[in-house]
């Protein structure tokens, strides 16, 4: 048997380099673009809510693409279903530098977020496949590290990007990018699915079950109100910056890699206090804190007060808290029903993304003061979180 059609030997050839660049991309598309937003909006000669649509149908593009891509690839295979989403993405990437207006960048951006994502869930879709060799556990934690690292250097190079070059080139590297992805998984990644799966009935089945339950969506639903309003700021970031405080645009990517630096030490706190404290008191604390980063943000807002440090500050309160919360909300949500792991986990996804791109629509809708309205958001959707976080914990006791 050649190792092509071997799959304990095709999952030991994917290269794990390979895995973080196919995981990384649709990432990276997301959040490289986010600084030069107002040069976009300039360039185009739209209002600055339109422009952040380009940030909004992504996560939507995402967010559908949670969904989708599971049930294809247990069906076809992750190899066709991964050329075929890192094709799209290319050829996405390509009409958005060259998108003369911005309905057709728009456009653009729906077809790259969803070939994007592609990435996104094969990637780790892949490593899962591995598990028979004993390292996927931790070749997942390295590719999650990996991964996050996209969200704070993307816009940290992306603004500086606009600024020297123009935000077209942001797209032509992404097409560089994206390219080299392709040839490498055409030429180095075999297929590492061992079997089919099951059927796109059976997982809509399996979606509908987990819910109609109260734990479930409980956990589903606070950990996307608390993690996802994150872009909320992510979408109004950049007009706070250039338009309210007068920062160059470069800047506002400088700042986020600032801000995004809590994620990891809230992620990094919540694992050492996880075996001294109730999982359910732990994930109430954590939302507390994101909770508290969102309402020094809307005090110093309404106060008049606002400030470099101002936004910096309380934004970092708060990715403690996102970076705590985040991954407790996950175990806890795709725990409830052990059967349903992989549906749950794409339900889970779908939520965060659906909601973070709602959250970006409401800041858009009400543009006229970016920071106060990005404030307002947080702050609501973290105590909506907490509300969701202790339904989900009475339904687990009951």
């Amino acid at each position: 048997m050649s190792w092509l059609t071997d799959p304990i030997l095709a999952r030991a050839r994917a290269p794990f380099w390979l895995l973080v660049a196919i995981t990384a991309s649709g990432t990276l598309a997301m959040h490289i673009l986010v600084p030069s937003l107002p040069l976009v909006a300039v360039d185009l000669d739209v209002s600055a809510a339109a422009i952040q649509l380009a940030i909004t149908l992504y996560l939507f593009g995402v967010a559908f693409g949670q969904l989708l891509y599971g049930p294809v690839s247990d069906r076809f295979g992750r190899r066709p279903v991964l050329m075929v989403a890192l094709t799209a993405y290319v050829l996405a990437s390509i009409v958005a530098a060259l998108a003369p207006n911005l309905p057709v960048l728009l456009a653009a951006r729906v077809v790259q977020a969803v070939g994007g994502c592609g990435g996104l869930v094969l990637g780790r879709a892949v490593v899962r496949d591995g598990a028979a060799q004993g390292q996927a556990a931790s070749q997942m934690a390295l590719l999650t590290m990996t991964q996050s690292l996209a969200p704070g250097i993307g816009p940290a190079i992306g603004g500086y990007m606009g600024a020297w070059f123009g935000w077209r080139s942001i797209f032509a590297a992404l097409v560089v990018i994206g390219t080299a992805t392709l040839a490498a998984t055409i030429l180095t990644l075999p297929e590492t699915a061992a079997s089919r799966g099951v059927s796109t009935g059976r997982m809509l089945a399996s979606y509908m079950r987990l819910l109609r339950m109260p734990s479930f969506r409980g956990f589903m639903l606070g950990g996307a109100f608390t993690s996802t309003s994150f872009y909320a700021y992510l979408s109004a970031s950049p007009f706070i910056f250039t338009q309210m405080l007068h920062r160059p645009a470069e800047e506002a990517g400088v700042y986020y890699l600032a801000i995004m630096a809590g994620v990891p030490f809230g992620s990094f706190a919540a694992s050492r206090l996880v075996r001294r404290m109730p999982l359910g008191r732990l994930l109430r604390v954590a939302n507390a804190t994101a909770i508290a980063g969102a309402a020094i943000l809307f005090t110093i807002t309404i106060g008049g007060h606002l400030s470099v440090p101002g936004v910096i500050l309380p934004m970092l309160v708060y990715s403690v808290g996102v970076g705590a919360t985040s991954p407790i909300a996950l175990t806890s949500a795709i725990s409830a029903q052990p059967m349903m792991i992989g549906a749950a986990s794409g339900l889970y996804g779908f939520t965060q993304m659906a909601f973070g791109a709602l959250c970006t629509l409401a800041v858009g809708f009400w543009s006229g003061n970016p920071a106060l309205t990005a404030s307002i958001v947080l702050l609501v959707a973290t105590i909506a979180g907490q509300i969701a976080f202790m339904v989900a914990g009475k339904a687990r006791a009951a």
